[in-house]
């Protein structure tokens, strides 16, 4: 099973990579969180690509158990992902993709825009989507992918956030309450710049959050996950000792409700 990929992890964005690497050629082989890794490892030893594809609560103790023969052919695709974070986990030259794409339980997937991928396997991954349909951007530097993870995670911090306040889509948000949401925007990319050490080019954060904006207007805000990522974020401020004066009036609104 040399040509497998092995996916860690078969949710919902899972099953869509899945369909991918079939329709290219490659054997599937999935882990579920039953599974014993080791065992799997010694089963499929040299897989093309180790996809890590678990839930955010659960993406550190996942990597820690990655098998040393697994480690330099790791894929990451998860939400809010900063360099750090596989850094500290001793990941080295993991090929790693944006994710622009959705899929909910019931429903197909749905494309907002062309998803950013870079590292060795990038063109595996790119390919693979790219049978199905959904479109992908290689980068050519780290430099360039640290600004597409960051735009990711303006995006999705925004829109959850300030959602909070204002329910509806991403698209209502953008045009009927574009003062609030770009208030939330300053503050969250304080606390990326803080995170990563790097000064971005904040117009080209907003437009790229906005690009995915455009790309489905109907996107809904929120989700489960938007008071998590709201309380993360008042903790990362915390830590930093980031003033982020709007989130932190939206917080205070969230705990007295």
């Amino acid at each position: 099973m040399d040509r497998a990929v092995v996916i860690i992890g078969i949710g919902e964005l899972a099953s869509v990579f899945a369909r991918g690497f079939l329709r290219n050629g490659y054997p599937v082989y999935p882990v579920t969180r039953n599974m014993d890794v080791s065992e799997i490892a010694k089963a499929s030893p040299n897989p093309e690509l180790t996809l890590v594809a678990v839930a955010e609560k659960d993406f550190a103790d996942v990597l820690s158990t990655i098998p040393s023969q697994w480690r330099n052919r790791i894929g990451l695709l998860q939400n809010e992902l900063l360099p750090d974070d596989w850094k500290k986990m001793d990941i080295k030259n993991p090929t790693v993709i944006s994710v622009w794409f959705e899929k909910k339980k019931c429903q197909d997937y749905r494309v907002l825009i062309p998803s950013p991928v870079f590292g060795p396997k990038a063109d595996l991954i790119a390919d693979s989507l790219e049978c199905i349909d959904i479109p992908c951007k290689r980068l050519s530097s780290e430099d360039e992918l640290l600004v597409e993870l960051v735009i990711k995670n303006v995006f999705v911090l925004t829109i959850n956030i300030a959602g909070l306040v204002t329910g509806g889509t991403t698209g209502a948000l953008w045009s009927e309450h574009n003062e609030l949401a770009r208030r939330v925007v300053s503050d969250v990319i304080d606390i990326q710049e803080w995170s990563t050490g790097v000064s971005f080019a904040r117009a080209r954060l907003i437009d790229g959050m906005a690009e995915g904006i455009q790309g489905d207007p109907d996107h809904q805000c929120t989700g489960r996950s938007a008071p998590a990522r709201l309380k993360r974020v008042i903790e990362l401020a915390n830590k930093a000792g980031l003033e982020i004066p709007h989130i932190r009036e939206i917080y205070q609104k969230q705990k007295s409700q």
